[in-house]
């Protein structure tokens, strides 16, 4: 191969970036990562990743690809302090259909600071001496035509321009992510996009939990009701590293919380559907201030269904869907994405013709699960579309919400919805003859009416 199509350029070195990184660098001479920013060494805020002061989390479905991708990484986060929460026994949620009761383990999630978890995947990616990063380096445009990607035009901090050759370019630049202007440049359509904007705010605090409840506490999350006609307010405790507790706060248009930390505690416990967060961080110490962020939107573009794709070019990751945080499911598909990227070039073979649109649809089959879970949610809270939703939207809906009312009371069903969660199976399981049926007859148990914390945790935590 010449050493054009021997390269291959990842623009974004966030997480997404660097496990397309790894997922190419197997398959290809050198991998270059071109990041804007500088990146740190270590676990550290970047300028970049203003959302990595909420909370973050790794369904078992985005675990077990990112432990693909990177064998041992799941090792080596609980080794840096990381968690491995069982679902849903570990887990302690006021769903909208009521309290969830804490089945056997069904999955996991693994749980930690997002500056913990990029500096580790970070750390193991650039490892790779195949894979070359330059940071504090600006991506100014794609070269190429309508029918194939040559490379990328880049700037560095100090002036100098220069062209970055490469036989595949990946765009991971996230949100912000120029690629339907690029591509209206080489002359082809815009890409069919599609948002639904429940206006979400995050406000966001560490706290020191309480020494007892450092280790093997659970998730504590309390949800938002969107069914309400009303604005959605909810809260979450994640355990993350070094004994501490991530709460984030959030509320949907015309219910957010505020930005002071005077507010924080109080809209925790006035705000919410229950007082639980509230109570538990009133007996923990806070570090720092509120973390705030407003960009929230789900965003998806339908790349996959352009009537033409150029040779050489894929998206992933949240520039080619970016979900509503409150799910926790950006992080999952952008690692399932990567896997199914790096499965593509190797079945197909580096360089095949027709490889980029093969490779585009392929990473676009984990957002939709995803994407179906975010938007069935969001779609009803008001203002967050401009025609509300569809009829398709209303009727899963009102199914999703038979069927998540009937996992408060059966452990079968509650497995199946966390199969699907997790992003370890699609929504087609769900349509099951017996989850059918189980749906239609309802929960096997009665309502719980109390939190579901044990007896320990309540001491622990100072509650009791």
């Amino acid at each position: 191969m010449s050493e054009r199509t021997a390269t291959a350029v990842v623009l974004g070195g966030s997480l997404a970036g660097m496990l397309a990184a790894r997922a190419l660098a197997g398959t290809v001479g050198r991998v270059v990562v071109v990041e804007r920013d500088t990146l740190p060494t270590g676990p550290a805020a970047r300028r970049g990743l203003p959302q990595a002061r909420h909370v973050h989390q790794l369904w078992s479905g985005g675990a077990l690809a990112l432990e693909d991708l990177l064998p041992g990484i799941i090792e080596r986060l609980t080794g840096a302090g990381a968690h491995r929460q069982r679902v849903t026994t570990d887990m302690v949620m006021l769903s909208a259909q009521g309290w969830f009761r804490r089945w056997a383990q069904s999955h996991f999630m693994l749980l930690c600071t997002r500056d913990l978890l990029d500096a580790t995947v970070r750390a193991q990616v650039l490892a790779d001496e195949r894979v070359e990063l330059l940071d504090a380096t600006e991506v100014l445009s794609l070269c190429g035509t309508d029918t194939a990607v040559t490379g990328v035009r880049i700037r560095r901090t100090d002036g100098t321009e220069s062209t970055l050759t490469a036989g595949l370019v990946v765009d991971a630049t996230g949100r912000a992510s120029r690629m339907p202007r690029w591509l209206t440049e080489f002359g082809l359509p815009e890409p069919e996009r599609r948002e639904v904007d429940a206006g979400l705010v995050y406000a966001s605090r560490l706290y020191r939990a309480p020494e007892e409840a450092r280790d093997g506490f659970p998730v504590v999350n309390v949800q938002a009701d969107p069914r309400t006609g009303r604005p959605g307010r909810g809260g979450v405790l994640l355990p993350v590293e070094d004994g501490q507790w991530l709460v984030t706060l959030h509320g949907t248009r015309g219910g957010e919380p505020a930005s002071d930390t005077a507010d924080f505690e109080r809209y925790a416990r006035e705000e919410l559907r229950h007082p639980v967060v509230a109570d538990l961080i009133g007996r923990a110490e806070p570090l720092g201030d509120v973390a705030f962020t407003r960009m929230t939107v789900n965003r998806r573009h339908y790349y996959e269904r352009m009537p033409a794709w150029p040779e050489n070019l894929v998206v992933l990751g949240d520039a080619l869907a970016a979900f509503n945080p409150v799910y926790g499911h950006g992080m999952s598909v952008a690692a399932q994405g990567a896997v199914a990227l790096r499965d593509v070039v190797v079945r197909r073979g580096w360089g095949s013709p027709g490889l980029a649109r093969r490779a585009q649809r392929a990473v676009a089959r984990p957002v939709a699960a995803a994407w179906d879970l975010a938007i069935g949610q969001d779609v009803f809270y008001p203002g967050a579309t401009r025609t509300g939703p569809t009829l398709r939207e209303r009727l899963a809906a009102a199914y999703v919400n038979r069927l998540l009312y009937t996992a408060t009371g059966n452990g079968r069903v509650a497995r199946k919805v966390t199969d699907v969660m997790s992003l370890e199976r699609g929504a087609e399981v769900l349509l099951a003859p017996g989850m059918l049926l189980a749906a239609a007859l309802g929960p096997l148990r009665p309502p719980l009416n109390e939190v579901p914390l044990t007896t320990e945790e309540l001491k622990a935590a100072g509650l009791s």
